[in-house]
């Protein structure tokens, strides 16, 4: 008998990508509801400043390896260990819902291992970048690096489908051009930290690597500078 059932409205989410967004939920959650006060106790209040200590990006730290040529594994894992702590329930709500959308999209086009690799090859990029162009005592923290990097991804996307079309393929580059400049309006009026050197690098990473990961990715790439 012939299957009639109609396709679900929305397909499901990849599985690496519903992990990656669990993986940075429960860190929140745990640190959420100790703040609230619902588990751990008096001393849970004080979680996220122990969880930014232990585990954020401090560029000092960086500086002192550096000079003594010591890398100790507490310290090398706070280049991957960053992306999950957050400043705030809000700082990574942003950064899950912004890592549904890209990363559903760069998993299903480029494959899920693919998307892994693009969104921790970003989070080790910003946290360089972020040590080696910035002097900033303030710690690097959140997914953000990550997901401008799967923005490089899903941008590497467009500028191939554009490319398939006959089109401008410098339209890819639209929604990472409004985000920079949203950034660069707030740090204008806000001020702020200079964090988002780690997510220009993040991006350039995601959509460098992309062209690596896609098949026949680098060949085009070749042909189109060859053209231009």
């Amino acid at each position: 008998m012939a299957d009639h059932r109609e396709p679900p409205p929305v397909h499901p989410l990849p599985a690496s990508v519903v992990l990656l967004f669990l993986a940075i939920a429960a860190v929140e959650a745990v640190l959420t509801l100790g703040a609230q006060g619902w588990i751990g106790g008096p001393q849970a209040v004080g979680w996220r400043l122990l969880a930014i200590n232990d585990y954020a990006f401090f560029d000092e730290i960086f500086e002192q390896m550096w000079r003594l040529q010591v890398w100790p594994i507490e310290h090398l894992r706070r280049f991957v260990s960053y992306a999950f702590v957050h400043g705030s329930l809000t700082h990574a709500a942003f950064a899950g819902v912004i890592l549904l959308a890209m990363g559903k999209m760069v998993a299903e086009a480029l494959g899920q291992w693919q998307m892994l690799a693009i969104f921790f090859a970003s989070v080790v990029a910003g946290a360089l970048a972020y040590a080696l162009l910035v002097d900033e005592r303030l710690p690097l923290l959140g997914a953000f690096p990550g997901v401008y990097g799967l923005i490089g991804g899903f941008t590497y996307l467009l500028w191939r489908n554009l490319g398939a079309l006959g089109e401008n393929q410098y339209r890819a580059f639209t929604l990472i051009g409004f985000l920079m400049g949203i950034q660069l309006l707030f740090g204008l009026l806000f001020g702020g930290q200079k964090d988002w050197i780690a997510d220009v690098a993040g991006f350039a990473v995601g959509f460098g690597l992309s062209f690596l990961l896609d098949r026949g990715g680098w060949s085009r790439l070749r042909e189109k500078l060859r053209h231009d």
